[in-house]
């Protein structure tokens, strides 16, 4: 079975996003970049909500995207991706599947066929009802070295609680890299 994790930045007082909906707060870290690079060699899906696909999708697929990160562009732009949308229904970026309804469904699907692993990347909503509703395996979760005062919270309108097990903690440049997967329930 394929294992499916969320991989998600945070400010240290626990915001996914700014008060302006962005993502430009989150400080540049060569540690982390390179990490975040190395996941591509692991996965062959992508799930994203709509939002970060619609961000995702403005970027990636550009000539700016390609020449700022071409490993990251590569898997970005060549990797299905599977889109929780109610709105979208196709787009020029693919490959992408559109999912209105059950997305937990469709991602345990896909989880128990043959595979890599599958990544969840920002979508942070979506990540916590997908961590809910038990498909996903493990959280990796940077934590950056800013106080944001206000924004989006991570995992924002998830069901909870959800417990969960840290199983690894570390410096990764300026964050704090941590690791977790739900808790036993034996």
């Amino acid at each position: 079975m394929r294992t499916v994790f969320a991989f998600e930045v945070v400010s240290l007082d626990g915001y996914h996003v700014d008060a302006a909906g962005t993502l430009d707060w989150f400080p540049a870290d060569p540690q982390l970049e390179e990490y975040s690079r190395g996941q591509g060699e692991h996965i062959d899906t992508i799930v994203m909500g709509r939002r970060t696909f619609e961000l995702m999708a403005s970027y990636w697929p550009t000539p700016a995207g390609a020449a700022d990160d071409p490993v990251v562009a590569a898997f970005m732009n060549g990797l299905p991706k599977v889109v929780a949308s109610r709105t979208l229904s196709e787009h020029e970026w693919g490959p992408t599947t559109f999912v209105a309804d059950d997305v937990a469904g469709h991602v345990a699907r896909l989880k128990a066929g043959p595979g890599r692993d599958i990544a969840v990347f920002g979508s942070s909503t979506l990540a916590g009802h997908l961590l809910a509703a038990g498909v996903i395996d493990e959280l990796r979760v940077a934590v950056a070295p800013v106080v944001l005062g206000a924004g989006t919270p991570l995992f924002a309108g998830a069901p909870g609680p959800i417990p969960l097990e840290c199983v690894g903690a570390r410096e990764m440049g300026a964050s704090t890299f941590l690791t977790y997967r739900p808790a036993s329930k034996t």
